[in-house]
């Protein structure tokens, strides 16, 4: 089988997990450090703080910029679920923008129109979460500028981001936003096994994150309420949660962050080739907004099934049976069972429900070959 994404762990990987593992700090030590002050350094942030899994970056990022019962969170329905649960784990309202037909992001038309609507029923959001789908930006520069108009926050989803750029930066520099996550899960950029990271620029922000990620406590005497005890003396300072990432996560993780831009070099590569060898099918290979560059975390293809004569599920299966891990991503937030209990229904949000009955990803990752994406399009040609 041909995965849609696999990991690439080299020897000096394990070497630098073995390392920690023979150490005496394998849970908290000093490379959690090293590792949130390489990918700050990286991206030129000035804060980060790294977690226990993606998921847990966006809670704490809601958290962080005072998500509450009270309030409404707005994102893209063509992401993962955890884009949307965020804001419910906050007790939060959700909503959703529907995408751009030619980026699959949250279009900024469809933003406007809606950003207008909710002026009049006064209904703004307080956070609008950007997902960064596939590894292409958002056009945050106009977002942003939104943002000041209508006073809400902005929270990159830069969990398929790392390693791209944006208006010659690097995602993850939150010149456009409050904070900004990413996910280090094995079919993402880099890895660490599991984990995640925040970053922004607002020295506020990243106390409070850093706080909420350990409990709610702290052994910092100058945020204590009374004088320390001791030594062994701590506070619990708000209700927070066990989001901490382990010493080891994070050996794995910077060690693979020396490899992350030929990581990218190599998946723009094998992203030229597909669109070269797809050229003249029936499909829609990913199109490229020219402020952005990807660094391409999925290679999403769009079927002409008019022209094809079949369905989106003969064209998988078939593709599977050839031992090709093709996946689809994603399934329209809004229309799973739990979203449409509370209120969303088919019909909401009619691009992203079109892109989602066309959509097919292709297997794309750093030991992806040639010879492999031959074999697939061959597959794909005897298929459509």
């Amino acid at each position: 089988m041909i995965p849609y994404a696999r990991q690439s762990i080299s020897e000096n990987d394990i070497d630098a997990v073995v390392k920690v593992l023979r150490s005496d700090f394998i849970t908290q030590g000093p490379v959690v450090t090293q590792f949130e002050r390489a990918v700050s350094h990286y991206c030129s942030s000035q804060y980060s703080i790294a977690v226990s899994n993606g998921t847990a970056a966006l809670h704490l990022a809601c958290l962080a910029l005072g998500v509450s019962s009270d309030d409404i969170v707005w994102t893209s329905p063509n992401t993962f679920a955890a884009s949307a649960n965020c804001a419910l784990y906050c007790g939060a309202e959700i909503d959703f923008v529907d995408i751009d037909p030619d980026t699959y992001n949250i279009s900024v038309a469809a933003l406007k129109i809606k950003l207008q609507w909710a002026e009049k029923n006064t209904c703004l959001p307080k956070v609008l979460i950007a997902v960064h789908f596939a590894g292409q930006c958002c056009e945050m520069k106009e977002i942003k500028a939104l943002s000041e108009r209508y006073g809400f926050k902005i929270i990159e989803d830069a969990a398929h981001a790392l390693g791209g750029d944006y208006l010659d930066q690097k995602i993850g520099s939150c010149r456009y936003s409050d904070i900004t996550i990413f996910s280090f899960h094995p079919a993402k950029m880099i890895t660490s096994g599991e984990g995640g990271m925040l970053l922004t620029n607002v020295a506020d922000l990243a106390a409070s994150i850093e706080l909420l990620a350990t409990h709610g406590i702290t052994k910092d005497s100058e945020l204590m309420t009374l004088a320390s005890h001791g030594d062994w003396y701590y506070q619990q300072l708000k209700l927070g949660f066990n989001y901490r990432i382990t010493d080891f996560q994070a050996a794995l993780g910077l060690s693979q962050l020396q490899r992350l831009d030929e990581f990218v070099k190599k998946r723009r590569q094998l992203v030229q080739y597909y669109n070269d060898k797809l050229a003249e099918l029936p499909l829609t290979t990913p199109w490229q907004h020219p402020d952005s560059q990807s660094c391409w975390h999925l290679y999403v293809i769009r079927l002409d099934l008019d022209r094809i004569g079949k369905t989106r599920k003969e064209v998988f299966d078939q593709l599977r049976l050839s031992d090709i891990g093709v996946h689809v991503h994603y399934i329209p937030v809004h229309t799973q069972p739990y979203y449409q209990q509370l209120g969303f229904k088919w019909g909401d949000f009619p691009e992203s429900e079109n892109y989602y009955k066309e959509v097919l990803t292709l297997p794309l990752y750093v030991d992806l070959t040639e010879s492999n994406i031959d074999y697939i399009i061959q597959k794909i040609r005897e298929v459509i």
